[in-house]
């Protein structure tokens, strides 16, 4: 172990002085000690100047040429007016004094409601609906048959199109999720005069469009006692009504 060390610092030596000696001959030494920095030289720091503080006003706008003859932009906070939609007025109803149909009264539209909807035509698919508190007043939500929602209507949120039998058209907003009519309905149950008890058929005649037919629960004071018509004399929304009851 001792021989084998003082072999390599004998050649360690050896290699450091043939470096050495090839330093000498190309003058690397003296090329060192000339880059070297005098200790005696130091270079001046130089003067730190403070910085100005710019006005905002004074400073040049940096703009680019497309828009340097345009004047300049206005960036103060300018007040939006708020935008105003048009909204149907529509009276309020009493909520306090609302009359609840009878079963009686409110069976007597269902059954007519069933008889008109046998009349129709098979081809569109038809369902009847029976008018509750809740569709007519306050919330006015008109659920749908989720098996029929499921079968013939959109997947997806979309605007269905109500039809009286006078022709008029009632935007709605039928939601896929819950599945039933919300905006639109409204207006549509307050046009009509909609009241607890009476009975809607509601034919699909587009895969957007409902024909409507209102069954009311409560027959026209000035119809005979016989006449059974299912015409739509007898859905008129704008006669007086009496109990089924009494016919």
């Amino acid at each position: 172990m001792v021989v084998s060390k003082l072999t390599y610092e004998e050649c360690r030596r050896q290699r450091l002085e043939e470096n050495k000696k090839r330093m000498e001959e190309l003058n690397l030494n003296k090329l060192a000690s000339a880059l070297k920095p005098s200790p005696n030289k130091s270079s001046p720091a130089k003067a730190r100047v403070p910085r100005q503080p710019v006005s905002p006003s004074s400073a040049p706008v940096r703009r680019s040429i497309r828009v340097a003859s345009l004047p300049s932009p206005n960036y103060k906070d300018v007040p939006i007016e708020p935008l105003v939609r048009p909204r149907r007025s529509y009276q309020k109803r009493d909520l306090l004094n609302r009359v609840y149909a009878s079963d009686e009264v409110r069976q007597y539209a269902i059954d007519r409601a069933e008889e008109l909807l046998s009349g129709l035509d098979s081809k569109y698919p038809s369902f009847t609906k029976p008018m509750l508190q809740s569709h007519v007043t306050g919330g006015f939500w008109l659920g749908l048959p989720v098996q029929f929602c499921k079968t013939h209507l959109p997947d997806h949120d979309e605007t269905i199109t109500l039809i009286d039998e006078d022709g008029n058209e009632s935007s709605t907003k039928f939601l896929a999720d819950k599945p039933g009519l919300s905006g639109g309905w409204r207006g549509f149950s307050i046009d009509h005069e909609l009241v607890d008890g009476d009975a809607l058929v509601f034919q699909l005649i587009k895969p957007t469009e409902f024909k409507v037919f209102v069954i009311r629960a409560y027959k026209s004071e000035n119809k005979e006692e016989g006449n059974e018509d299912l015409d739509a004399s007898h859905l008129n929304r704008s006669s007086k009504r009496v109990r089924a009851s009494t016919r």
